[in-house]
């Protein structure tokens, strides 16, 4: 299932070119409001930069997700997967992957360039890069983690499109302020215990999630 949406993604680039456009879109519209250091402390900065990245790969996340189940409730292929042999926590596992692809492709985008569009990366401020992926692969594994399992949700709904953010993002809540903070404190000054204390925080939400939606899924597919 992985391996389909991946190659299938790859030959459209639909989902991604979609995600890429609005996480961009976000950035842009948030520089051009908040962009550059405009005298602020170096904390100031990297408070603004984490939460603006943060906001655009959410937001990006909800839009690939979307259409994680879109092409199978349209050819009416959905129920069909449900019959095949195996555990239906499998088919959520491979959609997870399928929908992880293109938006770890744009969170690489769209960190280097929310940072230095905000004036958190340059010549003169060294950026933990490694540090900051490691966070960074947490957080759109958290993000693509709940907005698939509630994709699968709200598929079949006529108001799929608004009820997926709705439901999801109250669920993103915990992930959004680890994300931000450890990436804040990151840019801010380096791997401290504190940074280590949100990373945890955030793995540990990462694999509560991503069992409780395995073993949820066969119920929220079948009803």
């Amino acid at each position: 299932m992985a391996a389909k949406d991946l190659r299938l993604a790859g030959r459209t680039r639909d989902t991604l070119l979609a995600t890429a456009f609005f996480a961009g879109l976000v950035l842009l519209v948030l520089g051009l409001a908040l962009g550059g250091n405009g005298g602020r402390s170096p904390g100031e900065t990297a408070n603004t930069a984490a939460g603006a990245v943060w906001t655009a790969l959410a937001l990006a996340a909800a839009v690939g997700a979307q259409r994680a189940f879109a092409l199978e409730q349209e050819a009416g292929t959905l129920e069909q997967l449900t019959l095949y042999p195996g555990p239906h926590g499998a088919l959520y596992l491979g959609k997870l992957l399928g929908v992880l692809g293109p938006l770890l492709l744009v969170a690489a985008l769209a960190l280097p360039t929310g940072l230095v569009l905000f004036g958190a990366a340059g010549a003169d401020r060294p950026v933990p890069w490694s540090s900051l992926a490691l966070t960074t692969l947490l957080g759109v594994l958290g993000f693509a983690a709940a907005t698939t399992f509630y994709g699968s949700i709200t598929t079949n709904l006529r108001a799929r499109e608004a009820l997926l953010p709705a439901l999801a993002f109250p669920i993103l809540v915990p992930v959004v302020i680890s994300s931000v903070k450890a990436t804040s404190l990151l840019l801010a000054g380096g791997w401290t215990p504190e940074v280590t204390t949100w990373v945890t925080f955030l793995a540990a939400f990462d694999l509560g999630t991503v069992i409780l939606a395995t073993l949820l899924f066969p119920y929220a597919v079948e009803g």
